[in-house]
Protein backbone atom coordinates (compact mmCIF):
# COMPACT_ATOMS: atom_id res chain seq x y z
CA UNK A 1 0.00 0.00 0.00
CA UNK A 2 1.50 3.68 -0.94
CA UNK A 3 1.96 6.52 1.68
CA UNK A 4 -0.96 8.29 -0.38
CA UNK A 5 -3.39 5.29 -0.28
CA UNK A 6 -2.29 4.99 3.50
CA UNK A 7 -3.21 8.96 4.07
CA UNK A 8 -6.77 8.02 2.02
CA UNK A 9 -7.80 5.54 4.30
CA UNK A 10 -6.36 6.83 7.41
CA UNK A 11 -8.59 9.70 6.71
CA UNK A 12 -11.72 7.53 5.73
CA UNK A 13 -11.63 6.38 9.08
CA UNK A 14 -10.52 9.69 11.13
CA UNK A 15 -13.49 11.59 9.41
CA UNK A 16 -16.00 8.55 10.73
CA UNK A 17 -13.97 8.03 14.69
CA UNK A 18 -12.15 4.90 14.32
CA UNK A 19 -8.87 4.25 14.64
CA UNK A 20 -6.60 3.57 12.14
CA UNK A 21 -5.09 -0.05 12.60
CA UNK A 22 -2.94 -1.76 9.73
CA UNK A 23 -5.84 -4.54 9.48
CA UNK A 24 -8.39 -1.62 8.89
CA UNK A 25 -6.16 0.39 6.61
CA UNK A 26 -5.46 -2.36 4.28
CA UNK A 27 -9.48 -3.11 4.48
CA UNK A 28 -10.41 0.01 3.51
CA UNK A 29 -7.86 0.50 0.41
CA UNK A 30 -9.31 -2.47 -0.90
CA UNK A 31 -12.92 -1.42 -0.50
CA UNK A 32 -11.51 1.72 -2.34
CA UNK A 33 -10.08 0.34 -5.10
CA UNK A 34 -13.19 -1.92 -5.73
CA UNK A 35 -14.93 -1.29 -8.80
CA UNK A 36 -18.25 -2.79 -7.25
CA UNK A 37 -19.47 -4.02 -4.19
CA UNK A 38 -17.39 -7.18 -2.82
CA UNK A 39 -17.97 -10.60 -0.85
CA UNK A 40 -15.75 -11.65 2.01
CA UNK A 41 -14.57 -14.11 0.11
CA UNK A 42 -13.29 -11.29 -2.75
CA UNK A 43 -11.40 -9.57 0.03
CA UNK A 44 -9.86 -12.57 1.53
CA UNK A 45 -8.67 -13.55 -1.96
CA UNK A 46 -6.91 -10.00 -2.43
CA UNK A 47 -5.88 -9.92 0.68
CA UNK A 48 -3.99 -13.14 2.10
CA UNK A 49 -2.10 -12.00 4.56
CA UNK A 50 -5.27 -11.31 6.51
CA UNK A 51 -7.10 -13.80 8.05
CA UNK A 52 -10.95 -14.46 7.29
CA UNK A 53 -11.71 -12.84 10.78
CA UNK A 54 -9.65 -9.89 11.01
CA UNK A 55 -11.41 -8.87 7.97
CA UNK A 56 -15.05 -9.62 8.93
CA UNK A 57 -14.35 -7.88 11.86
CA UNK A 58 -13.04 -5.22 10.29
CA UNK A 59 -16.59 -5.43 7.97
CA UNK A 60 -18.65 -5.32 10.43
CA UNK A 61 -16.94 -2.06 12.43
CA UNK A 62 -17.14 -0.36 9.24
CA UNK A 63 -20.59 -1.24 8.45
CA UNK A 64 -21.63 -0.34 12.10
CA UNK A 65 -19.76 2.90 11.73
CA UNK A 66 -21.69 3.70 8.43
CA UNK A 67 -18.13 3.71 6.81
CA UNK A 68 -19.35 0.80 4.29
CA UNK A 69 -23.20 -0.12 3.26
CA UNK A 70 -24.12 -3.72 2.75
CA UNK A 71 -25.59 -5.02 -0.56
CA UNK A 72 -27.55 -8.34 -0.41
CA UNK A 73 -27.47 -9.09 -3.90
CA UNK A 74 -29.24 -12.61 -3.83
CA UNK A 75 -26.23 -14.77 -3.65
CA UNK A 76 -26.35 -15.96 -0.48
CA UNK A 77 -23.06 -13.32 0.44
CA UNK A 78 -23.33 -9.98 1.89
CA UNK A 79 -21.56 -7.58 -0.37
CA UNK A 80 -19.38 -4.70 1.37
CA UNK A 81 -18.66 -1.00 -0.29
CA UNK A 82 -17.55 1.96 0.45
CA UNK A 83 -20.06 4.68 1.39
CA UNK A 84 -19.92 8.24 -0.92
CA UNK A 85 -20.29 10.30 2.44
CA UNK A 86 -17.30 8.87 4.49
CA UNK A 87 -18.47 11.12 7.07
CA UNK A 88 -20.78 8.52 9.38
CA UNK A 89 -23.84 10.32 7.50
CA UNK A 90 -25.67 8.41 4.98
CA UNK A 91 -26.78 10.41 1.66
CA UNK A 92 -29.23 9.54 -1.11
CA UNK A 93 -26.01 8.63 -2.99
CA UNK A 94 -25.83 5.93 -0.62
CA UNK A 95 -29.18 4.29 -1.63
CA UNK A 96 -28.31 3.64 -5.58
CA UNK A 97 -29.95 0.47 -7.41
CA UNK A 98 -27.44 -2.57 -8.33
CA UNK A 99 -27.03 -5.05 -10.59
CA UNK A 100 -26.20 -8.70 -10.19
CA UNK A 101 -24.62 -10.61 -13.78
CA UNK A 102 -26.29 -13.90 -13.41
CA UNK A 103 -23.17 -14.91 -15.89
CA UNK A 104 -19.99 -13.73 -14.50
CA UNK A 105 -21.62 -13.62 -10.86
CA UNK A 106 -20.41 -9.92 -10.28
CA UNK A 107 -22.63 -6.84 -9.18
CA UNK A 108 -21.94 -3.52 -10.14
CA UNK A 109 -23.25 -0.57 -8.66
CA UNK A 110 -25.67 1.79 -11.02
CA UNK A 111 -25.71 5.12 -10.83
CA UNK A 112 -29.84 5.05 -10.16
CA UNK A 113 -31.23 5.67 -7.41
CA UNK A 114 -33.25 3.43 -5.33
CA UNK A 115 -37.01 3.81 -6.75
CA UNK A 116 -39.55 5.66 -3.96
CA UNK A 117 -42.10 3.06 -2.51
CA UNK A 118 -45.36 4.41 -1.46
CA UNK A 119 -45.37 2.37 2.17
CA UNK A 120 -48.75 1.81 4.28
CA UNK A 121 -49.65 3.76 6.93
CA UNK A 122 -47.62 3.44 9.94
CA UNK A 123 -44.48 2.01 8.27
CA UNK A 124 -41.42 3.74 8.10
CA UNK A 125 -38.76 2.71 6.18
CA UNK A 126 -34.73 2.65 6.98
CA UNK A 127 -33.47 1.17 4.63
CA UNK A 128 -33.60 -0.19 1.06
CA UNK A 129 -32.12 -2.93 -1.04
CA UNK A 130 -32.61 -3.06 -4.74
CA UNK A 131 -30.60 -5.46 -7.19
CA UNK A 132 -31.49 -6.21 -10.53
CA UNK A 133 -30.68 -9.75 -12.65
CA UNK A 134 -29.33 -9.77 -15.62
CA UNK A 135 -26.68 -9.99 -17.67
CA UNK A 136 -23.97 -7.57 -17.62
CA UNK A 137 -22.28 -5.75 -21.31
CA UNK A 138 -19.16 -8.43 -21.15
CA UNK A 139 -21.63 -11.24 -20.54
CA UNK A 140 -24.48 -10.02 -22.85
Amino acid sequence: MCDTAVKIAAEILKRAGIPATPNRLIVVDALSRAHGPLALADLETMLPTMERSGIFRVLTLLAENHVTHTVNDGTRSLKYELCPATDGHHSASDHHVHFHCTECGRTFCLDTPVPRVALPEGFSATAANYVVEGLCPSCK
